[in-house]
């Protein structure tokens, strides 16, 4: 792993949301259950620990334990501006905002540049966008 990977926390949501950042980014979705961990303080089908990784956008998640927070993002994105071409990170906007909430479309700005946010059905907040 190189630069940034952020673990999001999930609140008991991780088994579904995994897979979904795997079908929109590729990469591999490997999960491990509270069981497989010996863990006793949360269900044993709970996610304890999960990564997406060999893909282009790698990230960690598991389901909360009982005394931890689940995600809750404010006055923070995940952004991925310029880190593909154009019709990829538009694909992408696209099905993150599937079942979620777009905030400002993906669009052309006064500064010739392309972005937009969203909150995926997840809770997760993205930025994404590129320029020409």
């Amino acid at each position: 792993m190189t630069g940034l990977v952020p673990y999001i926390l999930f609140p008991g949501t991780a088994v579904d949301a995994l897979p979904f950042y795997q079908a929109i980014f590729g990469g591999e979705a490997v999960m491990h259950t509270y069981a497989e961990f010996g863990r006793a303080d949360g269900p044993g089908d709970a996610i304890a620990h999960g990564m997406l990784v060999r893909g282009p956008v790698e990230l960690a998640a598991a389901d909360a334990a009982p005394d931890e927070d689940a995600v809750h993002m404010n006055g923070m994105y995940f952004s991925l501006l310029g880190t593909a071409d154009p019709e990829t990170l538009t694909r992408w906007f696209a099905q993150l905002g599937d079942g979620g909430r777009v905030i400002d479309p993906l669009q052309e700005r006064p500064w010739g540049a392309h972005d937009g946010t969203l909150v995926d059905r997840f809770g997760v907040r993205w930025l994404i966008g590129y320029e020409d």
